[in-house]
């Protein structure tokens, strides 16, 4: 296998000879352009060389994101913006702003239509260049991060990742958390924020990078415009201290209010540039790379000892971590543990073969082919090069490489590196069973994204077979990728009350058995040719996507009519995925958002499918059987319900061959899916007007053995729960349109309107007042009904306030006070999201199948734009009137037990 033979390599090869243009300006400053015409969307970048480990005599306080935070809050002369104008001028031109900090580096960026590029330059250079960091501000803005620490320590998750981070690492300033520890942080001074600006805010400590639809030389225009002024400024070198070497293995256990184990074993390795990375991130996923890897085969099916168990191979700088992470029923842990080491103890001695290789470089290879999907993403692994490794070709090497590999290096890596002396091991814990808390219903939030396509590539085209079923088909031959997606109406609304969570498990083993493959076959075979193959289920759809290079498309049509036509529903293969399904649901428990929105779920929609998430219940999983999903998939997969589509680089003729042979061998079915419900009604109808009925699809015509009557009104009142954490959350839910009203289009524009950094609401909860970190509306959407929901997160005591600002915000909406420039903004920005949305073949092939199937044109770019652009501010004023009112409010506050 010599690189210059590697035919999976050759797939790289036109993608490495795409253009990139490197430059530094006079002062330091490098900036990258890769142009990209598939689509009128730019992604601009700017990356800051400086992170949590670069605070020096500040280090483990969170300075750098600290800093990045308040470079939200306003710039200075000659272009000063404040923070709601920083926001409001992006949303105004259809883009989102954010950032992040990490260990080595402080990464802005602004997505949106190519043609506002030049004002994103501005933007990202007037923030990072001449912030204001105004000392008042400064003040407000640790209230929020606070909360936002609070938010960590209620994440059993983040808090498992730091304690491995601080075992592994001793003197390596990754033992110190990117956010800071709690005390070192309160007492981060305005004085040393300014400093920490001043010295590593400097052009020569920065890189901007601009990827999509732009010209190169407008591009080098305008960061000679906005940041060539800046004069060139020294860099002070930093010592970062080297970790010593490990010489005894490490251990870190905890007990904490959660219902699963969650653990991990770490092994330190060497940084990325070493020669033995290229092994060790082959190693991760020959180990714990998919579902037909080492560890998921054996510790899991064979064994049924973890939910779920992966690998990793992290290696940022001249240190890292080969980190394999599990999660495990607590009785379990120790027999996990135990059955990891004697796997990899096994593997030490047997070796590995040269098939397996060729997957694990497959797979690397098809990783690389989905970095170039968005424009965002071309920016990230640009940056990452650039800043991280220092060399833009390091891909091509890199990839020269792994090819070059032989399983005895593999193995050599894994004997080299992988041993007892350099090893930690961390777990957290459920607190022993009379503390413990009884799992509750899953409520899993599913918000479709439907995002129009706008590229020069042609349209869908459409074909109903006889049978019904439904051919969507759309080529587009820019990156050497195929996406399928069959999907159909589902989930609760087609289910049994006491068999909710039934189309989730469904879908998961239809991806499993079948009549010719077992399910570790099934995974062998998607995976060995770098594929992904998985399900999907919401609250009213479900599928099944695979995604596959061009040349792999046989086998890709070869497995989805195998999953559709010729599954097994085998007993031990139920229970594995009834118990990781299980495990899910006690997963969100421990994350108080996720755990609150189920609980207001069950009390909004009582007996209404919608009260239940995807996922079911405790109680309701234990109950399905494989006759129950026998039958569920014969009512489901009736070809009248199911639209099949193609996105990607493909023959339409074989395709079309391909695709009809499999739907018109779809048995046909006297038992449809039912989603043709009574609208939910008001609370109080004394005071409302009935909901527009929604109307019905075909399938939802026929006959179905699941009778479904009337849902009651959803509840209203106030409830509260106490539970462990530091932080409280609070909702607060109102009914709302279907996904098939008019009116959903109006909530669409509401959503946008409450939610975002340029909203009023958290203008005014979180950068006024410093009541909350985050704080937002949404929704859970049904083809029968919806409920428009707000959260918070808060610090304990000041519910009521953040409360009565969400009640302000809603009356000033329901009185006409939203501003025609507000109104505009949203509509911009809905517009440009939906359109930028686009970039993916699975996103398209998604979009295109719930169109479909909510009596929707395939591509309703125009049909959104102009449903968008047709909500006035009546509109908003009459939904707020009609739906937001207090008679029809249910909230919902958890608060902590020590509170």
């Amino acid at each position: 296998m010599r690189p210059k033979g590697n035919p999976d390599l050759a797939l790289l090869a036109p993608l490495a000879a795409e253009p990139v243009i490197r430059r530094t300006l006079p002062n330091g400053l490098t900036l990258l352009i890769k142009p990209d015409h598939r689509a009128p969307v730019a992604s601009i970048q700017l990356w800051v060389k400086t992170g949590s480990i670069h605070e020096d005599t500040a280090l483990g306080s969170g300075l750098s994101h600290y800093l990045e935070h308040m470079l939200f809050k306003g710039t200075r002369a000659p272009r000063p913006r404040s923070a709601r104008q920083i926001s409001e001028q992006v949303q105004a031109h259809g883009g989102a702003i954010n950032a992040y900090t990490t260990f080595d580096r402080t990464v802005y960026y602004i997505d949106l239509p190519s043609e506002h590029t030049p004002l994103a330059i501005d933007i990202l250079a007037s923030m990072a260049l001449r912030p204001t960091l105004d000392k008042a501000e400064a003040e407000k803005e640790r209230d929020v991060i606070l909360r936002e620490i609070a938010m960590g320590e209620d994440d059993p998750d983040q808090r498992l990742a730091q304690a491995l981070f601080s075992t592994a690492f001793r003197q390596h300033p990754y033992a110190q958390p990117i956010i800071g520890h709690r005390e070192l942080f309160e007492r981060i001074t305005h004085d040393e924020l300014v400093r920490y600006h001043r010295a590593r805010y400097v052009p020569a400590n920065m890189v901007l990078i601009v990827t999509g639809d732009v010209s190169p030389e407008q591009i080098a225009h305008e960061a000679e415009t906005h940041f060539a002024a800046a004069p060139r400024l020294p860099l002070p070198p930093l010592y970062i201290p080297p970790e010593p070497q490990q010489l005894a293995p490490r251990t870190w256990e905890q007990s904490a209010d959660v219902e699963l184990t969650r653990a991990g074993i770490a092994w330190a390795i060497p940084g990325l540039s070493h020669p033995d990375t290229p092994a060790l991130n082959l190693l991760a996923l020959l180990l714990g790379g998919g579902d037909s890897s080492i560890l998921w085969q054996t510790v899991r099916e064979k064994k049924g000892l973890v939910h779920a168990i992966d690998a990793t191979s992290w290696a940022p700088g001249s240190n890292g971590l080969f980190y394999i992470a599990f999660t495990c029923d607590d009785a379990k842990r120790d027999a996990a543990l135990a059955a990891i080491h004697a796997e990899l103890d096994r593997v030490k001695r047997s070796g590995f073969r040269p098939a397996q290789l060729r997957k694990a470089i497959r797979q690397l290879v098809v990783g690389e082919i989905n970095t170039r999907k968005t424009v965002s993403g071309q920016a990230s692994r640009l940056g990452a090069a650039e800043v991280v490794i220092g060399d833009l070709h390091f891909a091509q090497s890199y990839f020269e490489r792994l090819a070059a590999l032989r399983p005895a290096d593999i193995q050599h890596a894994l004997r080299r590196y992988l041993i007892p002396q350099s090893s930690s091991t961390v777990s957290l814990n459920p607190k022993p069973a009379k503390d413990a808390k009884p799992a509750l219903p899953q409520s899993k939030k599913t918000r479709p994204k439907p995002p129009p396509s706008s590229t020069p590539t042609p349209a869908f085209t459409a074909h109903t077979l006889p049978n019904g079923a439904r051919l969507l088909l759309r080529p587009d031959a820019s990156l050497p990728n195929v996406h399928l997606r069959l999907c159909g109406l589902g989930g609760g609304y087609c289910e049994p009350a006491d068999r909710r969570g039934a189309t989730s498990l469904l879908t998961t083993l239809l991806t499993k058995d079948t009549q010719r493959n077992s399910a570790a076959q099934v995974a062998q075979k998607i995976e060995e040719v770098g594929g992904s193959f998985y399900p999907m289920s919401g609250n009213n759809a479900f599928g099944l996507a695979l995604e596959v290079l061009p040349s792999d498309l046989p086998l890709a049509h070869e497995l989805l009519a195998d999953a559709v036509l010729r599954p097994t529903f085998r007993k031990s293969t139920l229970e594995q995925e009834r118990s990781a399904q299980l495990a899910a649901l006690q997963d969100s428990n421990d994350n108080p958002v996720s755990y609150g929105l189920r609980q207001l779920r069950r009390h909004f929609f009582g007996a209404h499918p919608l009260a239940t998430g995807p996922n079911g219940s405790e109680d309701t999983l234990s109950k399905i059987t494989a006759r129950d999903l026998a039958a569920l998939h014969t009512q489901l997969l009736a070809p009248q319900n199911l639209v099949l589509v193609a996105t990607g680089d493909f023959d339409v003729k074989r395709m079309t061959r391909s695709a009809e042979k499999l739907l018109k061998n779809l048995p046909q079915s006297s038992a449809s899916p039912r989603h043709e419900l009574s609208p939910l009604t008001q609370p109080a109808p004394t005071h409302s007007a009935p909901q527009k009925q929604p109307k019905a699809l075909s399938a939802a015509k026929a006959a179905t053995t699941n009778a479904v009557t009337a849902p009651p009104s959803p509840n209203t009142g106030i409830f509260s729960e106490r539970r462990p954490g530091q932080q409280a959350v609070l909702f607060e839910a109102y009914p709302a349109p279907s996904i098939r009203d008019d009116g959903f289009f109006v909530s669409e524009v509401l959503d946008e309107l409450f939610s975002g950094m340029s909203s009023r609401l958290f203008e005014r909860v979180r950068e006024t007042l410093a009541l909350a970190y985050y704080v937002r509306s949404s929704r859970i959407i049904g083809t029968d009904t919806s409920m428009f929901y707000f959260y918070a997160g808060t610090e304990p005591g000041k519910e009521p306030a953040v409360l009565r600002e969400i009640e302000a915000e809603i009356a000033r909406v329901a009185r006409g006070g939203v501003t025609p420039s507000e109104l505009s903004r949203c509509k911009t920005r809905l517009k440009a999201g939906h359109q930028m949305g686009l970039q993916t073949n699975s996103q398209r092939a998604l979009q295109a199948a719930l169109n479909t199937l909510y009596g929707r044109p395939a591509d309703d770019s125009a049909d959104y734009a102009q449903r968008i652009d047709a909500v006035t501010r009546g509109d908003l004023a009459s939904f707020a009137k009609h739906y937001l009112r207090p008679d029809q409010r249910l909230r919902l506050t958890l608060s902590p037990e020590n509170a």
